[in-house]
């Protein structure tokens, strides 16, 4: 199972060795707006999750906000120290 630490390592590992094919690269070349837009609509999709489905679903929608919003902090060189230290 991952952590929220290790997803990150993995994430910036796939960004250093930035394999072919992975949408991790692709996100991250496209920059922060794009990825932006992606937490904006994961973060819709977790709420209308939260409202109507499954916690499966709501399970899932989160997975994804995390993922992305991961994303976002690896574009901007946040280290994850940095969100601990003002949590």
């Amino acid at each position: 199972m991952k952590t929220f630490d290790s997803l990150y390592q993995e994430l910036a590992q796939r960004a250093a060795t930035r394999p072919d094919g992975s949408n991790t690269v692709a996100l991250l070349d496209a920059g922060v707006h794009e990825i932006g837009k992606k937490v904006v609509e994961e973060a819709a999709e977790l709420w209308m999750a939260a409202e109507y489905e499954s916690d499966e679903q709501v399970a899932l929608e989160a997975s994804q906000l995390i993922y992305h919003l991961q994303l976002i902090l690896l574009a901007r060189g946040i280290k994850l120290e940095q969100i601990q230290e003002v949590l």
